[in-house]
């Protein structure tokens, strides 16, 4: 006791009383604990509230080693099969976004605008998933809901960047169909191959900025907890377990998830809009049903990503996570990523061509 109480006081600096910086040099058996008790609930009102908390927790709290998740599901009966159901849902996304980039690299006639946005669609979707499945599957098979701190630090960020991600490049896909829609004729020289790269190439940059900012003030901070209520490194469930300035960080990131939200919402809706008008300007039947095969796949990843985001943030927030609000977290990291490559290539007649005609080629090469 007289070394932590004289440990805060020595942080608390010169101005402390006298009689209580001298109490760890004192030997009185009768009366220390009297004298100890009294100076600890004197010193909130001496020193302010927070500067008390702030300096309690330096003397108690460490950088954790490891922070412990929370299971998907509470019912412990669930873990074994869940475990199989995200293995099989994660191989079967990994095949698809792999196929998918492989195809379009391969293929010549898929070396078109619409599909490098797929190519990195793909990217994107099999790495939102593998940042989180592949540590969730190995802690399933250690019986165990653990991660390290840096772990912990690396997957919140490369998160951010993927989730992000994926809200800008569906938007400047979105913006490749109304070129395609409304400006068929000069679609080849507005969606160069330079507009391309910067298209895919500005939102990775800020993504990255935006992920290293969050991923400085939070593991910069000490964590006054070490049990996450979620089954991976969430930023906004992070910053609340902070000591201190959880609140204020937490409050800056959903600023930004508002931003990042509404603004590539807005470029899909216009788009779409456009889009809408360009049809409905149009005499003839088959030129309507062309344009809208061209948007139907892309809308519909729109229409399940957005539906999805809107339904986790629009629900009031607590520290703790709910089983439905880990539901939709699994839905959009891993279900939406093995469901984008089925929508784009199912129906797809250019897809299923090109596929065809690699396997083809490669046949042959092998006899």
């Amino acid at each position: 006791m007289y070394g932590f109480l004289y440990n805060i006081l020595s942080a608390v600096g010169t101005s402390a009383p006298l009689a209580l910086r001298s109490l760890k040099k004192e030997n009185c058996e009768s009366s220390w604990p009297t004298r100890v008790t009294q100076s600890v609930r004197s010193l909130p009102e001496l020193y302010g509230k927070k500067r008390y908390l702030a300096l309690l927790g330096r003397q108690n709290l460490t950088v954790p080693t490891d922070l412990i998740l929370s299971a998907v599901s509470s019912l412990p009966e669930l873990q074994l099969l869940l475990a199989w159901i995200f293995l099989i849902i994660y191989m079967i996304t990994v095949t698809g976004n792999l196929g998918m980039i492989i195809l379009t690299k391969l293929d010549s006639h898929l070396h078109t605008p619409m599909y490098f946005f797929i190519r990195h669609l793909a990217y994107i979707d099999l790495g939102d998933a593998t940042v989180i499945y592949p540590k969730m599957l190995l802690n399933f098979a250690m019986g165990r809901n653990t991660i390290s701190y840096h772990a912990c630090a690396l997957q919140m960020a490369f998160f951010i960047v993927f989730i992000v991600s994926e809200l800008f490049v569906l938007s400047a896909m979105a913006y490749d169909r109304y070129v395609a829609v409304c400006n068929p004729l000069l679609y080849s020289i507005i969606m160069s191959q330079r507009r391309c790269h910067v298209l895919v190439g500005i939102p990775y940059l800020y993504c990255t900025t935006q992920a290293l900012l969050f991923m400085s003030l939070i593991f910069t901070s000490t964590f006054c907890a070490n049990l996450l209520s979620h089954f991976y490194c969430d930023c906004i469930l992070m910053s609340l377990m902070l000591c201190s300035n959880g609140q204020e960080i937490a409050t800056l990131i959903n600023h930004f998830a508002i931003f990042n939200l509404s603004s590539s919402l807005l470029v899909v809706l216009l788009s779409y809009l456009m889009i809408l008008l360009a049809v409905c300007r149009m005499h003839s039947a088959e030129g309507r049903k062309k344009a809208f095969s061209t948007c139907a796949s892309h809308l519909t990843v729109v229409v399940v990503f957005y539906g999805t985001l809107f339904f986790m943030y629009v629900q009031p927030k607590s520290a703790q996570y709910s089983d439905i609000d880990k539901l939709s977290s699994v839905f959009y990291t891993l279900m939406i990523p093995m469901l984008n490559p089925m929508i784009y290539s199912f129906r797809n007649k250019e897809v299923k061509s090109a596929f065809y005609r690699v396997f083809r080629n490669n046949f042959r090469v092998c006899t």
